[in-house]
């Protein structure tokens, strides 16, 4: 090889190297750090609203708002299917749960890391809350993406197996991501 195509081969070989060291610097190329799920009613209901997923240090923090909930708590889970296609949104299927855990409380260590407790509607019927899970995540095995999003009517009791006998189903959203790193 002559010298000129020996460095035309270097300069090459570096400019493939760069994308790999800026994802040593900052994680992963490509981290999805915010998710968006817009809930729509079942058939029905008046469930409607925006959820809003962000990946942070802590876990990934959540912020309703929702409007169309009867006042008190309802159970708020993410299921295993991205698909509301089905009137009463049993397409979305059941709890995600990929580690084959007990359905429990939000804080709980043992749980499904769909399991997300209860979300409160206020005397309006809106439910405006923030709160972080530290189980769920955006990206890896437990990453919520594209899949469903479940307002119940009832409140989940957090311990009856496996669904916290939230009832029917009044909303249904798919988590999409919004943004990568």
């Amino acid at each position: 090889m002559n010298a000129r195509v020996k460095n035309s081969f270097f300069v090459i070989s570096i400019a493939a190297l760069v994308p790999l060291l800026s994802i040593t610097a900052c994680g992963l190329e490509g981290e999805v750090t915010e998710a968006i799920c817009e809930v729509t009613p079942t058939e029905g209901n008046t469930v409607k609203g925006t959820v809003i997923f962000r990946q942070t240090n802590e876990g990934v923090r959540i912020i309703t708002d929702l409007t169309g909930l009867t006042p008190g708590k309802h159970g708020f889970h993410v299921h295993e299917f991205g698909d509301c296609s089905a009137p009463d949104g049993t397409s979305a299927g059941g709890h995600f749960n990929p580690g084959s855990q007990r359905h429990g409380a939000l804080m709980d260590r043992e749980r499904h890391a769909g399991d997300m407790g209860n979300i409160i509607a206020d005397a309006d019927g809106n439910a405006k809350m923030e709160f972080t899970d530290k189980m769920m995540t955006l990206n890896g095995e437990k990453s919520i993406l594209n899949k469903g999003l479940i307002v119940h009517k009832d409140r989940d009791d957090l311990t009856t197996q496996p669904t916290g006998n939230a009832r029917p189903r009044e909303g249904c959203g798919v988590i999409i991501a919004t943004s990568k790193h």
